[in-house]
């Protein structure tokens, strides 16, 4: 499989590449990168692969749209550990896909009340 068939599975591919971070934000710079990164070393023939890709391409889209979500995602990867023995861009992934789950879920349960003055 060719990178035009990966990319058919990240319908915000050119959107996240192609996102104007403001200067100085390395976290989002990086995190562009290894999204790039990641879904070129996937094995396209493995159907959890493209379905982990697809999902991560949600997820960044999530981050550039979701204020709340990018500040959210940003401090837990500034507090996140890796192991060293495993492979490193793979444990990322995971973890970014973690966070992103443990925020939806927790935003579904909050319910706001509006007030009237």
């Amino acid at each position: 499989m060719n990178n035009k068939e990966i990319i058919k599975h990240c319908p915000n591919f050119y959107r996240i590449i192609n996102f104007e971070f403001f200067e100085g934000d390395k976290l989002t710079e990086k995190l562009i990168g290894v999204y790039e990164k990641f879904i070129f070393s996937i094995d396209a023939y493995n159907p959890s692969d493209l379905l982990e890709i697809t999902k991560l391409d949600k997820i960044l889209a999530k981050y550039l749209d979701d204020y709340a979500f990018r500040s959210e995602l940003k401090y837990n990867l500034l507090h996140l550990k890796l192991e060293k023995k495993e492979d490193l861009l793979r444990q990322l992934i995971n973890s970014i896909i973690g966070i992103f789950d443990a925020y939806e879920e927790g935003n579904t349960r909050k319910i706001y009340v509006s007030k009237y003055i």
